[in-house]
C-alpha cells in the first residue's frame, strides 16, 4: 500500500491530531552524542550538524540547546509520497492564518510542527481547510 495521491481525498478525509507534549529542534555533531537514540523522535543529516527532534523535557535532561517549541500535529491519512498539493494546501491555509510550519512527510503520514502559541489555532485552520 503506497498511499493516497489525489489531493480532494486527502484534504477531506485528513484527520489532524494534536499530539500531546512540546517539542524542540536541537543539534549535535554526531549520533554518538545522543544518550538514548529511542528517546529521539526523528533525525536528520546536513553538513553543518545533524538535526534532532525530541520532547522538550528530554532536551532539558541532556541540556541540549534548542530556540524554538513546537507543537506536534499529524494528518492521520496514508497519503503517498508522490502526492502532490498536500503540503502546499495546509502551508498556504496556515500561512493565510500567519502560522509558520516545519513539515516532515514521512511514509504514512505528514507532520506539521508549529509553535506552540499557534497549536489550537493550526488545528482549527486545518479542520477548516479539510471541510472547504
Amino acid at each position: 500500500m503506497t498511499g493516497e495521491k489525489d489531493l480532494d481525498v486527502l484534504l477531506q478525509n485528513m484527520e489532524p491530531v494534536l499530539n500531546p507534549g512540546e517539542y524542540v529542534f536541537c543539534t549535535v555533531e554526531d549520533l554518538g552524542e545522543i544518550p538514548d537514540i529511542e528517546k529521539v523522535l526523528f533525525f536528520f543529516r546536513e553538513v553543518e550538524a545533524v538535526t534532532i527532534v525530541l520532547k522538550k523535557e528530554i532536551a532539558d535532561e541532556w541540556s541540549k540547546t534548542y530556540s524554538y517549541i513546537a507543537s506536534w500535529i499529524t494528518l492521520n491519512i496514508h497519503s503517498s509520497l508522490e502526492a502532490v498539493g498536500l503540503t502546499a494546501a495546509f502551508a498556504n491555509a496556515l500561512k493565510q492564518q500567519n502560522i509558520s510550519c516545519n513539515v516532515v512527510a514521512a511514509y504514512f503520514h505528514d507532520h506539521i510542527f508549529i509553535a506552540k502559541e499557534d497549536a489550537e489555532k493550526a488545528l482549527k485552520t486545518l479542520h477548516t481547510l479539510k471541510m472547504a
